[in-house]
Order: structure tokens, then sequence, then C-alpha cells
């Protein structure tokens, strides 16, 4: 009885270590999938490489997935370095801009009739070309037809700038109407109506040695906006006739040729010209003063 006993006792045993280890396999199965149940220990460690003793495909996942954590590097920050920002320093452009507009021999002087003139642009009185200097300098070559238009202060625009600036409106004996007048010691022209300035002292050529333009007062007799010349067979745009075959008219050579002149005709830019046309009618006044050096 007592070895009947003994092994019921040891059967008992062996049944109830079976059912023990059957309910610890099976509840994370019983989960569906294993997503709520405990993972099995060391299972995160392997996932994260976290293993303080790893196993053999954790020495190996360290060598492939290493590199892909820096992908790109710090030093791409600095594709575009800092140097870039001082590629075009603002010394270099002033510099530019100065050896773009090159410095004439009359600088100071371009410069004083400008400001005195007025209306160019800023200049500064200093003998120094500057941006500023050439942009107004250029802006009076074109206005008065010179050429080239490149901001030197040379030997035209200094003489072109001192005959305007000079030039005293005041001077002309104006009537009660329109009224053109001539400065033939400057070469000048510009209008009045009423006493008043309506048109600003600008550019002329008169006639040449030989062909002087006659000072005294005319009054315009006759026009044409495009007359034809029978001795010298050249058109005269914008014709304006006040005594012994001589008006004002458009100019057809270089004005600023001062080796040669007109036949006594007070020629004109082709903005003046137009200008004057409009202004004019027959019956305008016409005041010529002083004399052309050389005639």
């Amino acid at each position: 009885m007592k070895r009947v006993r003994i092994i019921s006792r040891l059967f008992a045993l062996v049944v109830v270590a079976l059912v023990g280890a059957g309910a610890c396999a099976f509840d994370p199965q019983a989960s569906g999938g294993g997503g709520g149940g405990a993972a099995p220990a060391g299972a995160a460690e392997q996932s994260t490489g976290a293993s303080g003793t790893p196993g053999p495909d954790q020495r190996v996942r360290p060598a492939t997935t290493a590199p892909t954590r820096t992908p790109t590097p710090e030093p791409t920050r600095s594709t575009t370095p800092k140097p870039t920002r001082s590629a075009s320093p603002a010394p270099a452009t002033s510099t530019a801009a100065a050896a773009g507009c090159p410095q004439g021999e009359h600088q100071r002087a371009v410069e004083t009739y400008l400001a005195r003139l007025g209306g160019f642009g800023p200049v500064t009185v200093d003998g120094r070309q500057s941006a500023a200097d050439c942009a107004a300098i250029k802006k009076f070559q074109r206005r008065y037809g010179i050429r080239p238009a490149q901001g030197r202060a040379g030997p035209t625009t200094y003489d072109v700038a001192q005959r305007l600036a000079t030039t005293d409106p005041a001077r002309c004996k104006a009537g009660t109407g329109t009224t053109f007048c001539v400065d033939l010691t400057r070469q000048t022209v510009w209008a009045l109506r009423g006493g008043k300035v309506i048109m600003a002292p600008t550019v002329t050529r008169t006639g040449m040695s030989g062909y002087r333009t006659p000072a005294g007062t005319y009054t315009v007799n006759y026009r044409n906006p495009k007359e034809w010349s029978d001795p010298y067979e050249v058109w005269l745009p914008y014709w304006q006739h006040f005594t012994q075959g001589m008006g004002f008219h458009e100019t057809t050579t270089y004005l600023h040729e001062k080796s040669i002149g007109s036949h006594g005709c007070v020629n004109l830019l082709h903005d003046d010209a137009v200008r004057m046309w409009e202004l004019g009618k027959v019956g305008t006044r016409v005041v010529l003063m002083g004399r052309r050096p050389g005639t």
C-alpha cells in the first residue's frame, strides 16, 4: 500500500508540473498574434541593439545600420560658405562705377557749372569723379548732343557747360509777346514771353568766318517745317526765316564741330528746333546780340 501511495503522489506532482508549464506557453498566443503579451526576455535589446552582450546577428547589424544614422553629415550645413557673402564688396562696386566713367581734365569746372545750372542730378564740386557726378555729366551730354556721352569732363563738355552757365537771359530786350534771343558771343539761344523765360538757354552754332550772322532785331517772316536750300542743296527742318536768307533750323551736321558753321543761319539740335517751332509764328521777334568769335 505504501508503494502504491508513493506512486500516486509522484504521479500527481508530475501532472501539476505539466499543466503549469502549458499555461505559461499558451499565454502569449492567446492575445492573438502576441501583440498584447510580454515580450521574451532580451527581445527589446535585440531589436534595438541595446543588449550588453549582443548575439551573432547583433554584431552584424551595427555594420549595416550605423552609417544610416548620419546620411547627411554636419559639414553640409556650410555648403554655402560665408565668404560668398562678400563676393561683391562695397569698395569694389564703387571702384567699378568710377572706373566705368573716366575723369576728364575739366572735372572741377564742369562740376561747378552743372551745380549752377541745376537739373542734371547731384554733383559734388571737389574735382573727383564719382558715380553721381558721372550720371549728371552723362545726362548733360545727352541733353546737348555731346558725343560720346561717357560722363567724361572733356573740352567740349567744359565749353558747352561754361557757355550755358554764363548766359544771362535778362540781357535780351524782349517785347510783350514771344521773343527768340541769340547770344552770338556765347553761341546760345533761348526764348522769352512777356519777359519770362519759356525756353531755357541751349546751344547753337551760327555763321562761320565769311558768313557772319549779324546782330540786330528782326522778325520771323516765313516758316516751313521742311525747307529746301537751293544754293547748298540740303534740307532745313523746322525752318523759320528772319533776314537775308538766314533763319532758325535743325542742324544737318555735328553741332559741336566748331571749325565749321552755318552760312548765317542759327543751327539747332533737333529737340530745340522742334520746341522753337512750337513756340514761334510769323511775327515772332528775334534779337541777336554780340558776335561769334572768329567771324
